[in-house]
């Protein structure tokens, strides 16, 4: 029935967000990678796969979407470090291929998803899921059946049923944007926190260039333990990247 519901609210859309051949620059697109990324395995040009985990507001993107991404280069170990130079390049939607330049703003290892989609209260796993509270990635707080997306005492986001919308917020002494341009919308953001930025659940992994500055969209990742290794499952909270 999901892909019923997912067919149809595409066939809804207008026809000017259908025919659309890019997406507005600062739209989130919340991923989990198909497969793992493993540096001392991967070769310059190998495909990249990602699924999108919530449909994204205001475009043809819907859940369940593909991003497809290459790797642009992979360093060999020195003093114990490697790194990992990717890109993303475009979404597949069932009707259209979509081209896309992506910064990284968050990425979440495997657990940290799963621990996100876990209740606070792990007695209340017996209960309906739509009323569950959960802690997103990032510490914001999830009460669902009607409540709101919480950071401490500050109400910032609505839950969804495959995660939650609000605006993107900025944290003191990262880098991640907030709004950006006129646009103010909440964007989809799956599991993440409105201020989610960096790196969770890796602790040996950097974001050494997310893309947001030249080259745009080409995004490096280091390790500082020599084995650099993103696993399946892991999340990924990109963002649309404008010229």
């Amino acid at each position: 029935m999901k892909y019923v519901w997912i067919l149809a609210a595409t066939l809804a859309l207008p026809a000017a967000v259908m025919a659309q051949n890019s997406l507005p620059a600062g739209t989130i697109l919340p991923v989990s990678l198909d497969r793992g990324l493993n540096a001392g395995k991967a070769r310059a040009g190998m495909e990249i796969r990602a699924k999108v985990m919530q449909s994204v507001p205001g475009t043809p993107v819907r859940r369940g979407a593909e991003v497809i991404g290459h790797v642009v280069k992979v360093n060999a170990q020195e003093k114990g470090q490697s790194q990992l130079t990717i890109r993303f390049d475009a979404v597949r939607t069932h009707r259209q291929q979509i081209p896309l330049r992506a910064n990284l703003r968050a990425l979440a290892s495997f657990l940290e998803v799963q621990e996100a989609q876990d209740p606070e209260d792990l007695s209340s796993r017996g209960l309906n899921e739509e009323s569950w509270t959960t802690e997103q990635i990032g510490g914001d707080q999830v009460y669902r059946g009607g409540g709101p997306v919480t950071e401490g005492k500050v109400n910032v986001g609505t839950p969804e049923p495959y995660g939650v919308l609000a605006v993107p917020r900025t944290q003191p002494d990262r880098p991640c944007r907030g709004v950006l341009g006129a646009s103010s919308q909440p964007q989809a953001l799956w599991l993440f926190s409105a201020n989610a930025c960096g790196v969770y659940g890796y602790g040996h992994l950097r974001i050494v260039h997310a893309g947001r500055a030249e080259p745009l969209g080409t995004i490096v990742l280091a390790s500082d333990r020599g084995k650099l290794v993103l696993y399946a499952g892991s999340g990924l909270l990109l963002r649309v990247q404008g010229s």
